[in-house]
């Protein structure tokens, strides 16, 4: 068997990892019915439908041919650090400072990884997602996700 794009070849494996990952973990879970879905029920159908998109890219990198092979370049390690930094002190902050300061804050810091990175299109997106996040969350779900420190 020849792999005949590595870039696929490698994503798709990486996608039908994480999906069997996700469906296996939600075993653990009650998977309720499907008029009342359980807290399984989810997390298995996406790692079900993850595992199978994987496989449909692994499909293709074995099949289709491409002119180079697209090779896998070098690993993005200081992206990868400062998006998980990131996420890390977001994890760390919310119950501290509250979503409208920790949001923005994760937003803005993980943008800082991106080598198109503007100041106008982070505080842009901050604004944006923190605007949805509040209306989702807050006042959609009814969620109790502290909005400013000591609230």
């Amino acid at each position: 068997m020849h792999i005949k794009s590595q870039k696929d070849f490698w994503s798709g494996l990486m996608f039908v990892a994480v999906g069997v990952g996700f469906a296996w973990g939600a075993t653990e879970y009650s998977f309720g019915s499907s008029a009342r879905p359980g807290p399984g029920y989810f997390p298995f159908g996406l790692g079900i439908l993850l595992a199978i998109l994987g496989g449909m890219v692994l499909f293709k990198a074995l099949t289709i041919e491409t002119h180079d092979g697209e090779p896998v370049g070098a690993f993005a390690w200081r992206p990868l650090f400062v998006i998980l930094g990131s996420v890390a002190l977001f994890g760390v902050l919310l119950p501290r400072v509250g979503m409208l300061i920790a949001l923005p804050l994760l937003v803005v810091l993980s943008s800082l990884a991106s080598d198109e990175f503007t100041w106008k299109g982070s505080l842009i997106n901050a604004v944006v997602l923190t605007a949805l996040s509040w209306v989702v969350f807050i006042k959609g779900l009814s969620l109790t996700i502290p909005l400013l420190p000591g609230a």
